[in-house]
């Protein structure tokens, strides 16, 4: 299930015991996941048809039949056809944006989600009664590209894990570095394929940032596929960095913050976000945070909390990273507002706000 989503779900079942829900789910999905609670109840849903099918399909079916007032679509699409009132949560439109880039990479499965966002996306959202997304940025891209002309559009900011602290125990510490094998020494990079993780440049920023400390780090990151990995090194031209990247491969996110917390600098440097909730994440463990200066990044990490760059620039990447291990004192300044600033986003705050909004959809529709 969709992070997001999940940490919404919980949060809802801590603040409302008045409404009904109804939880529509695959079956292939973790059906553990989702707590117990009186007034939740999750409904699988099969179908033939893959994802596609089960969304255009079987989703705005099972909601009618359940009786549902308001169906809320977490992810970015939705049905075309539902006879039951839609919220939809925006989170970017980044696949409608005529960047190079996002066309020419990414694995058949982006590519295929994008080409589908790109046909249902327009006239799910033209048909919502309410769009959430999740930054001030994101939502100003959405307006100029939708051109709403009523308050439809709203921006809800996402949360970060309240499992995200600094971690005192040493205990666990030492635990989780064992379990993962980490270096004494390392930089931690939370990246994937997706191509505007900026994954290439990250490398590239950490090959020349070797040349100037050899060998005293390492490039931490958690499961990736080898053979890209090997790709993107021979394409910076340094393949020789390999045996300085750790690959701690699957962690469950309840082992992350132990991770995070022995690391001296957390990298987000992406190249587009439309909210960027690791850089949160990386600032509530305490480790000082290199991310971007374009995009939602800084409304997210707030003034004189990270160090931003230009993501395109390796050198300014590398260039952050000397700075911090060289600058001890910085460091620690960055930790001290990274941790402060992370305790102005919550999943529970996000939840009221969310709550709010269905109760004006629902007194609407009760109007009209």
């Amino acid at each position: 299930m969709d992070m997001v989503a999940l940490e919404l779900i919980k949060s809802l079942q801590k603040i409302d015991h008045h409404n009904e829900y109804v939880v529509f789910v695959r079956p292939d999905f973790d059906d553990g996941c989702i707590p117990k609670a009186d007034n939740f109840k999750v409904v699988e849903l099969e179908s033939r048809w893959g994802y596609p099918g089960w969304e255009q399909i079987m989703l705005p079916r099972a909601a009618r039949k359940e009786g549902c007032d308001i169906l809320h679509c977490t992810s970015n699409t939705g049905p075309l056809f539902s006879r039951v009132p839609l919220i939809t949560t925006l989170h970017d439109i980044i696949y409608l944006e005529s960047i190079s880039l996002f066309k020419k990479e990414g694995t058949w499965y982006q590519k295929f989600g994008n080409m589908y966002r790109r046909y249902f996306v327009p006239p799910v959202i033209r048909r919502s009664k309410k769009v959430i997304t999740v930054s001030n940025y994101e939502k100003e891209r959405i307006n100029s590209h939708f051109g709403f002309k009523d308050n439809r559009l709203t921006a809800i900011y996402n949360g970060v894990g309240a499992h995200f602290k600094k971690v005192k125990n040493p205990v666990r510490l030492k635990r989780i570095k064992k379990i993962y094998a980490l270096p004494d020494k390392f930089l931690f990079f939370l990246g994937n394929t997706d191509p505007k993780k900026n994954t290439k440049g990250v490398l590239k920023a950490f090959s020349d940032f070797n040349k100037i400390y050899p060998n005293q780090y390492r490039l931490v990151m958690l499961d990736y596929d080898e053979e890209e990995l090997q790709r993107l090194l021979a394409e910076i031209g340094d393949l020789d960095i390999r045996e300085l990247i750790h690959l701690t491969g699957y962690v469950p996110n309840t082992d992350l913050p132990a991770i995070i917390n022995q690391a001296a600098i957390f990298l987000y440097p992406s190249l587009r976000e439309s909210f960027g909730i690791p850089i949160l994440e990386g600032m509530a463990c305490g480790v000082p945070v290199i991310t971007s200066n374009t995009s939602s990044m800084p409304e997210v990490a707030g003034e004189g909390t990270a160090i931003m760059v230009n993501p395109t620039k390796p050198l300014e990447i590398t260039e952050a990273m000397r700075r911090l291990v060289e600058d001890k004192m910085l460091a620690q300044l960055l930790s001290e507002k990274g941790i402060e600033r992370a305790k102005d986003f919550s999943w529970d705050a996000m939840a009221k706000k969310v709550l709010k909004l269905y109760g004006e959809v629902y007194q609407e529709l009760k109007r009209n």
